[in-house]
C-alpha cells in the first residue's frame, strides 16, 4: 500500500482486479484504490437488486399458485359504491331541506306584499283627504265661487286635479287620482257630508270623504272599507 500525507489517502483501500489475483506477478500500478463510501453504495445496490429479484419471485409464485394478485385493486373499485350511494342521499336531503325552506317564505312573502299594500293604502287615503281640506280651507277663505249646497267641499276628485282659479290662478290640490291598490282602479268609494258615516252609497252633493271598495280584511282584523 502507498501512504500519503492527505488524510483523505486513508480512507482510500486497495482493491485488486480479477487479473491481479490471478497473477501475483502483476506490480502495484495494476491496484486501484475506490474510497468506502463507493463500495458502500455497491453494496446497497447490490441489496435493492436482491430484494427486487426476490419480491418478483414470490409475485410469480402467487400466480401460478392461483392467489388472487388483484385482491387490494379489486376492495379498492368496490368502495366506490357506498361513496356514491351517500351522494345521493346528501342529494335528497338538501332537495327536502330546500323545499321546507320554500313552502316557509311563501307566508312571509305573502304577508310582506299585503303589509305593503297596506301602507299604499293609508298614504293614498290621507293624500287625497289632505287635497280635500285645503280645497274646504280655499272656499271658506272666499277663494273661489261654490254651490250652496256643496258647503265648500269639491263636488268630485277631478276637480282636485283640475284645479280652480283663486284670484286669477290656477291652484291644483291634488296632482293625480290614485290608484287603489287593493282593487287596482281609481274608483273609489265617495261619501257627502249627508251620508251616514257606515255608508256605501254616494248622495253625489259633493266629496266629504273616500274609502276603497275593497271588501278585504287587514291584517289587525279591520276592514279595509273602514279605514
Amino acid at each position: 500500500m502507498i501512504r500519503s500525507n492527505n488524510p483523505a489517502s486513508t480512507l482510500l483501500r486497495p482493491v485488486r482486479s480479477p487479473q491481479a489475483v490471478s497473477d501475483p506477478n502483476l506490480s502495484l500500478r495494476h491496484l486501484s484504490y475506490r474510497p468506502d463510501s463507493e463500495r458502500s453504495r455497491e453494496r446497497r445496490s447490490g441489496e435493492t437488486r436482491f430484494s427486487t429479484t426476490a419480491l418478483w419471485g414470490q409475485t410469480n409464485a402467487e400466480s401460478s399458485s392461483g392467489a388472487p394478485s388483484f385482491a387490494a385493486s379489486s376492495q379498492g373499485v368496490g368502495s366506490t359504491n357506498p361513496e356514491s350511494g351517500l351522494t345521493l342521499v346528501e342529494l335528497i336531503i338538501t332537495i327536502t331541506i330546500v323545499a321546507v325552506l320554500a313552502t316557509a317564505a311563501i307566508p312571509i312573502a305573502r304577508f310582506q306584499v299585503k303589509r305593503e299594500k297596506e301602507r299604499e293604502l293609508r298614504r293614498d287615503l290621507w293624500e287625497m283627504r289632505s287635497a280635500i281640506d285645503k280645497y274646504k280651507d280655499a272656499a271658506d277663505k272666499g277663494g273661489f265661487q261654490i254651490k250652496a249646497d256643496s258647503l265648500g267641499y269639491p263636488p268630485d276628485l277631478e276637480t282636485l286635479v283640475n284645479g280652480v282659479e283663486v284670484q286669477g290662478k290656477k291652484v291644483k290640490f291634488l296632482r293625480r287620482i290614485p290608484t287603489d291598490p287593493m282593487t287596482g282602479n281609481t274608483d273609489w268609494g265617495l261619501r257627502s257630508n249627508q251620508d251616514d258615516p257606515d255608508s256605501d252609497s254616494f248622495g253625489g252633493q259633493n266629496v266629504f270623504d273616500v274609502h276603497t271598495k275593497s271588501t278585504g280584511t287587514a291584517l289587525d282584523g279591520t276592514k279595509y272599507s273602514t279605514w
